[in-house]
């Protein structure tokens, strides 16, 4: 498939200039429509959003068209002898469409697990430019002469003679295994997660995180095989894992345990309303070490999971989403108050999402020093949707009321009173200092 010398590579591109070469030229552009036709087929006349791995965004730079392409390739070269016809364009093509696979393979697949990774940027253009040299290489026929040196280039670990070309390989496939899991993994998380939520979202969640660590951990282990390294020296590793764990990583290992549990208890689930210490909010996301709760004001708070278990939390949400809101108002002494506490419950069950069952009720909870204080209670189904947007309205209804009911709201008051010794004394003294009176 490579060209063996630089001469045969002079040779190949003097065939080129041939007019046979066109008609190769031709039937290789018919591949490429073919390929595109097909993937256009194969996706349908629904664009799709740019993080298709299969068909990209423009359906040219998903993994599918070069697929095609070069398995159409590989067909037209085992065709094209038959019928006499020059394999020169070809021999081309088919580095060239390798290459290609392996780039938008990695790429997308990466863009796909790590969205907002700035390293996996660099990774991915690493990538490009090692397929597109070693496509250079295999092109002009330096890649076996690449690989003899490199064959020669070895040393020994333990009793094993390891070359430079076979780290070079073993880690190439390590790497080539990894994204093939990291596609798995991103593939059947993406079906795990799709239109479910609530509980059942939780619960896939659990499932995708644990089936990812699992590829990634058969991943992993293909990979070192690949590399060359001895499994069974994977005993010793995991017994000073162990004491790390047990010493250094212990909070780590505690949270990681505590997201499985909060995700398999489903005692915290996605989209409940939860209060932990002083922050509240709805909590967007369970990972395994981390659960994300973001506030009605727009911050956000990342808890580790082990404070979920081993702390109070309030779940708004857990058995029943209505919420009990309150509000004080003091009128003065005087008032009717057994006829006003009805018209408050009725005025504050006509604002919107204050909830009529139960209904609002009103009672009078202290005797103040200046006035008497009534407290209006209500319930409200959408605690999400904030508490202080209808506890605003309800207070603006009740002084609606007040103020049509001439009910007044009485201010702070308070009474000096001065004996009439203590003003005496106070006049003499102010005698003193004034001195004698003067003609």
């Amino acid at each position: 498939m490579f060209f063996n010398t630089p001469a045969e590579l002079q040779q190949i591109l003097a065939v080129l200039t041939l007019p046979g070469a066109a008609v190769e030229l031709a039937m290789l552009a018919a591949l490429l429509l073919l390929s595109w036709l097909l993937v256009r087929l194969m996706r349908g006349p629904t664009p799709t959003t740019g993080t298709s791995i299969w068909f990209g965004r423009h359906l040219v730079d998903g993994v599918l068209f070069p697929t095609l392409a070069l398995a159409l390739a590989f067909a037209a070269r085992r065709t094209l002898p038959e019928l006499g016809l020059p394999l020169t364009l070809f021999r081309l093509a088919v580095p060239v469409l390798t290459s290609l696979v392996v780039i938008r393979l990695s790429v997308r697949v990466l863009s796909a697990a790590f969205p907002a990774s700035h390293l996996m940027r660099v990774v991915e253009r690493t990538i490009s430019w090692l397929a597109w040299g070693a496509m250079v290489l295999w092109v002009t026929g330096v890649l076996p002469i690449v690989l003899r040196e490199l064959d020669d280039i070895s040393w020994k670990m333990g009793g094993h003679n390891i070359s430079l070309r076979t780290l070079i390989e073993g880690s190439l496939s390590a790497a080539f295994v990894l994204v093939l899991a990291l596609w798995v993994s991103a593939a059947l998380e993406s079906r795990l997660l799709d239109g479910v939520a609530g509980a059942q979202l939780s619960l896939r969640k659990a499932a995708a995180n644990a089936l990812r660590a699992l590829l990634m951990f058969v991943g992993l282990l293909l990979a070192l095989s690949a590399v060359g390294i001895d499994l069974t020296a994977l005993s010793v590793l995991g017994g000073a894992l162990g004491v790390g764990i047990g010493f250094g990583l212990q909070k780590l290992a505690a949270n990681y345990v505590s997201g499985f549990v909060i995700l398999a208890e489903r005692s915290l689930r996605i989209g409940d309303m939860v209060r932990v210490a002083d922050f509240e909010g709805r909590i967007s996301d369970i990972t395994t070490r981390y659960t994300v709760i973001r506030s009605l004001s727009g911050r956000e708070a990342i808890v580790p999971n082990e404070t979920l278990i081993t702390t109070m939390v309030e779940n708004l949400s857990l058995a029943d989403t209505r919420v009990l809101v309150s509000t004080t108002v003091t009128v003065a002494y005087g008032t009717d108050v057994a006829s006003l506490r009805d018209r408050m419950a009725t005025v504050i069950a006509t604002v919107p999402r204050v909830a009529d069952e139960p209904a609002p009720a009103v009672h009078l909870t202290a005797f103040g020093t200046d006035g008497l204080e009534l407290t209006a209670s209500f319930w409200i189904r959408d605690p999400e949707n904030g508490q202080g947007n209808v506890k605003g309205g309800v207070n603006l209804a009740i002084l609606e009321l007040l103020e049509r009911e001439g009910v007044s709201i009485p201010y702070p008051q308070r009474v000096v009173r001065v004996l009439a010794e203590s003003k005496q004394e106070v006049t003499a003294e102010a005698s003193v200092l004034a001195g004698p009176p003067t003609n």
